[in-house]
């Protein structure tokens, strides 16, 4: 009930007097604590003046201490490998290196720690973890080549900051951005190369032309971000088709498989059949010297015999005569006698006289074998048969 109800509480809270049973007075209760406070400072609990000087020393003492504090608060490691990029109000102050460094406390400066050593990955085309478990992407990496077939590619992409102020303001989303321009590089590249190439020997050139493409790019866009490595993780064609695109592999497998065989077989012919081929050529070079120098010799003795015609023609006619006979009868064993003037034929057995012959001085060469003397020569058969052709003459003529 309020005061002025009929049977209520008579007394009046204008007139000074203390409510016991109510709240105490607001007062009261600032004059106690500032009492309280110049006590933890050093103040008295005298008269007003005091008190007042009092407790604005102790907020002087708050305030310093709170602006210490929070100058404190702008201490700041940055770690190895990482760089600091600090702003004031949002705008570009400076990039710290590692160590203790000091800016302006929150809310004038701040920080942005940027890793600039460890390497970051892009995955275009598949992810290697997550829901997709390192599965294919077919949004990304379903991709057109020069000769209207479609191919499978996944590329991974390694890269690191090289410029921390220009990764932290230049772009928005670097990595979103990175991946972005990386596919659309990696569809321009492929566009321009047949599947054949992409899937087979083009790999590594491939491989080249996008990370230099890629580089390009974000330095154009100055996003601070240095390419370290493309891997071409897979390429090949769609699920849909690599039944026949295995065939034609194998196909190409045993295309080059029978070249390298014919190659083998013509290197294992070819240096034999050409040594073969020198063996002959050598065979009728050394056929064309003999023959040329035999001939040349046959004609030095046929000018040497002219000239000893020449000279005695009847003696040199007979020794050529004799010499020529030599050369027919060299060739038989056996001679037959004609008897001028008579019916009968002179048989010389000459194989059987010259083995005996031989045998007689054979035997007369042991006999003599302890004079150390020359032995005479075995005469030759056609002497033999010079001497009966005499004998024969004589017979002829008696």
């Amino acid at each position: 009930m309020s005061w002025n109800e009929p049977g209520g509480d008579k007394k009046d809270p204008w007139s000074g007097r203390k409510n016991e049973n109510g709240p105490p007075d607001l007062d009261e209760v600032i004059r106690s604590f500032q009492e309280k406070l110049g006590g933890i400072f050093g103040g008295g609990s005298g008269g007003g003046d005091s008190t007042g000087g009092g407790s604005l020393k102790s907020l002087g003492v708050l305030a310093a201490g709170a602006i210490v504090l929070w100058g404190l608060s702008g201490f700041y490691i940055v770690d190895e490998g990482t760089r600091g990029v600090e702003t004031r109000f949002g705008a570009y102050v400076t990039t710290t290196q590692p160590g203790l460094n000091w800016r302006f406390p929150t809310p004038i400066e701040q920080v942005q720690v940027v890793d600039v050593q460890n390497v970051q990955v892009v995955e275009v085309g598949y992810r290697s973890g997550g829901r997709q478990g390192g599965g294919s992407v077919p949004r990304e990496a379903l991709m057109l080549t020069k000769d209207e077939n479609i191919v499978d590619v996944r590329l991974a992409v390694q890269y690191q900051v090289k410029n921390a102020k220009n990764y932290v303001f230049n772009v928005l989303n670097p990595t979103a951005t990175l991946k972005q321009v990386t596919e659309g590089v990696e569809r321009g590249v492929i566009g321009h190369s047949t599947m054949d190439f992409v899937l087979t020997e083009g790999r590594s050139e491939i491989v080249a032309e996008i990370q230099t493409e890629i580089q390009k790019v974000m330095d154009a866009y100055e996003s601070g971000i240095l390419i370290t490595t493309v891997n071409l993780q897979d390429a090949q064609p769609p699920e849909q088709v690599q039944g026949a695109f295995e065939d034609a592999i194998k196909a190409r497998e045993d295309k080059q498989r029978f070249i390298n065989e014919a190659e083998a077989y013509s290197n294992e012919v070819v240096p034999v059949a050409r040594g073969a081929a020198s063996r002959k050529i050598q065979e009728a070079e050394g056929y064309k010297v003999s023959v040329i120098a035999e001939a040349t010799g046959e004609v030095s003795r046929f000018s040497q015999l002219l000239t000893e015609y020449n000279k005695a023609p009847k003696v040199t006619r007979q020794r050529m005569y004799l010499e020529s006979m030599e050369q027919v009868l060299s060739n038989t064993s056996t001679v037959m006698v004609d008897v001028k003037g008579g019916n009968n034929l002179l048989y010389l057995p000459l194989d059987k006289l010259g083995n005996k012959t031989a045998s007689a001085i054979a035997d007369n060469s042991a006999k003599r074998s302890n004079l150390r003397t020359i032995p005479k020569p075995i005469r030759n058969t056609s002497t033999s048969r010079s001497s009966n052709r005499g004998r024969g003459r004589d017979v002829r003529g008696r």
